[in-house]
């Protein structure tokens, strides 16, 4: 059993909370998007289906996570790797399903700030939490690790 943990430098939900509600702010300030009022409904139902999408990946994850025994939260001990269901597809399907969570209800709530907040959340995900997570994992867990990454994208 691993005491160990991964040394993020923010954790991925907090991440991503924080830029869409910068990006929200931005859009109260500076609205780029088209608004709620007037448009089509088609991008609030397009918006939703990905909600929606996002949830049920990140709910099929975690039940994977759990099923194995071991912790979600990065600062906690990790004592498995999840190499099988969505995990065969994706590394990182949890972070998948947040970032179709982030496009959904940015396009749902019609704000253009928050899909221009993206790329910059992207780059610290990438930086600050997942080259983080691989390190920690290619020491925790060694060739089995390494061997998986091998044979599995980071995102599809």
């Amino acid at each position: 059993m691993s005491k160990h943990h991964v040394n993020a430098l923010v954790r991925p939900p907090n991440l991503f909370l924080g830029g869409f509600t910068a990006g929200c702010l931005l859009e109260l300030i500076a609205p780029i998007g088209p608004g709620l009022a007037g448009g089509s409904a088609r991008p609030v139902w397009v918006g939703l289906g990905l909600v929606v999408i996002a949830v049920g990946i990140a709910a099929k994850a975690v039940s994977q996570f759990r099923q194995a025994g071991t912790s979600i939260p990065l600062d906690q001990p990790t004592d498995a790797l999840v190499t099988s269901g969505l995990y065969s597809l994706s590394r990182n399907p949890i972070y998948i399903a947040l970032v179709v969570l982030y496009v959904g209800l940015s396009i749902t709530l019609t704000t253009g700030w928050a899909l221009l907040v993206l790329p910059i959340l992207l780059m610290v995900l990438q930086r600050g939490v997942i080259e983080r997570e691989e390190t920690f994992l290619a020491e925790e867990f060694g060739e089995t690790y390494i061997a998986y990454k091998k044979k599995v994208p980071r995102w599809l």
